[in-house]
């Protein structure tokens, strides 16, 4: 991963997962290359519907206006299949939506997760699960944007994101000792291993650089504001419950993240939090909780560890188009 300032956070998102482009998609798989990419092409000036990124997205890059600096902190860059003939349309519609988007890469088919490195990104979100897949098989922080229905309020301001803990913040040790020996087993080494910190997970940058904007603008902001609203809330939706808290709290600690807020399930659905909740974006390493939470807020699946595999086959199954 290239070396980026501790105030600088790259994500890359595919054409596909920031804008609706199913019926474009489906021209390629009914068509072929040459009948979608006309379609594009004479559709250029005509802009995308927002997809399931959008949200994020669009308030990742707001937030440039709260930390102004020489070179702005927030970056997104498209990392898109796409021809540069048909990936005009990406850019027109980055325009009409006032969504500093410049920098990037269109492969014309070739795989576009290996240039993450190459851009420094922290995240990559894509809608093609095959992409997913090998990126994350390298060691790639990617993500898998799930369809929903959900739209974008442009009246809500402010970005609001929600973490799955294990195989997402951090990595599946613990998620591995649940399997092998059980909520009885897990709970014991987790409170064998109170006082270590876990170790990273896929999106552990991600998570770390949200993190230290949020710190910043508290002590920027909300030092002295009791009405304070933060610009950032980072939350942690997990089907933990206690005793297990105190171990991840000290991973959190370790991190010097002291704001995060958190969830602690207990095994129970985590759909009605998120209802509560609202993010713009929620990631989770378990098909089996995305598929009820995509109905709510836009979802994304981090194929990691143990549940990787699992969750890329299922997920394949209830959506072939992906």
């Amino acid at each position: 991963m290239q070396q980026l300032k501790p105030e600088q956070l790259v994500v890359a998102v595919s054409s596909r997962a920031l804008f609706d482009l199913e019926a474009e998609h489906s021209i390629f798989e009914q068509e072929g290359i040459e009948a979608y990419r006309d379609y594009q092409i004479q559709h250029a000036q005509t802009p995308l519907a927002p997809g399931v990124a959008f949200p994020f997205i669009r308030r990742l890059l707001s937030l440039n206006e709260y930390f102004p600096k020489e070179e702005p902190p927030f970056r997104v860059i498209v990392l898109s299949r796409n021809s540069p003939e048909s990936g005009q349309r990406f850019f027109y519609s980055c325009k009409h939506y006032k969504l500093p988007i410049r920098g990037g890469a269109f492969t014309s088919g070739q795989p576009t997760f290996p240039y993450m490195k190459a851009y420094g990104a922290s995240l990559f979100l894509s809608a093609n699960s095959q992409s997913v897949l090998e990126a994350t098989q390298l060691g790639y922080p990617a993500g898998l944007v799930l369809p929903t229905q959900v739209k974008d309020d442009e009246s809500d301001h402010g970005l609001r994101i929600a973490f799955d803990f294990d195989g997402v913040v951090i990595d599946d040790d613990s998620e591995k000792q649940f399997k092998k020996a059980g909520l009885e087993g897990f709970q014991e080494y987790e409170s064998s291993l109170v006082n270590s910190p876990h170790n990273a997970g896929p999106l552990t940058e991600l998570f770390k650089k949200l993190a230290y904007f949020q710190q910043l603008d508290m002590e920027k902001r909300g030092h002295n504001d009791p009405y304070y609203e933060p610009v950032i809330r980072i939350s942690i939706v997990t089907a933990r419950g206690a005793p297990s808290e105190e171990r991840l709290i000290t991973t959190l600690k370790s991190w010097g993240m002291n704001a995060a807020e958190l969830f602690l399930m207990d095994g129970m659905p985590k759909k009605y939090v998120l209802e509560q909740l609202r993010p713009h974006i929620f990631f989770d390493d378990q098909i089996q909780h995305l598929q009820s939470t995509a109905d709510a807020v836009p979802s994304v699946l981090i194929p990691f560890g143990i549940t990787k595999e699992s969750s890329i086959s299922a997920l394949i199954n209830q959506y072939e188009s992906l």
